[in-house]
């Protein structure tokens, strides 16, 4: 997996040019930038990339909401053939302007994260938020960390032949003396 972040064309919002009811941005993410996704993903390909994002000022920063639809093909960790899966992912994030400030307490402090709270918003720098992080993550988040056909099973590509040589330690039988044996 790459990690140099593929940034996709067209996936930014400039905050200058925003009116105030917000901005919508659609994507259909074409065949070259499909390919590059799934090279940075790690898959085999990602057959369809559609976004419809809605982004309206919040803050000073923007907050965005919509949805992703795609579909992927991995190979099953079970057989390696390929695997089709269709995402469909709601898409919300915040972006405030400006990077993180860094946190400098004490090395033995404890910190406090709270759970049900709103997630940590992302940070931009200048008059534009690039959405191409916020959108191949969501795609990240969503595919099948563990791809299988319908079905299928490890247990279907063992011998299903119960002799004492596939257990665990039958090769250890050998080694046991005749006073062992009695």
């Amino acid at each position: 997996m790459s990690t140099e972040l593929f940034r996709i064309p067209d996936a930014s919002i400039r905050l200058d040019s925003m009116p105030s009811s917000g901005r919508d941005l659609a994507l259909v993410v074409d065949a070259a930038d499909r390919l590059a996704v799934a090279e940075q993903l790690g898959i085999t390909a990602v057959e369809k990339l559609e976004v419809k994002l809605h982004a309206v000022r919040f803050k000073g920063g923007i907050r965005v909401t919509g949805r992703l639809v795609a579909t992927t093909v991995q190979p099953s960790v079970v057989s390696l053939e390929p695997v089709v899966q269709e995402i469909a992912e709601p898409i919300e994030r915040v972006f405030l302007p400006g990077g993180e400030k860094a946190y400098a307490g004490p090395a033995d402090a404890e910190i406090f994260v709270d759970l049900d709270g709103e997630d940590v918003p992302d940070h931009f720098e200048g008059n534009e938020a690039d959405l191409s992080a916020l959108i191949v993550e969501t795609l990240a988040l969503a595919l099948d960390p563990y791809p299988r056909q319908l079905g299928e099973t490890l247990g279907a590509l063992r011998d299903d032949g119960d002799t004492e040589s596939d257990l665990p330690f039958a090769g250890l039988k050998i080694l046991k003396t005749p006073e062992d044996k009695s």
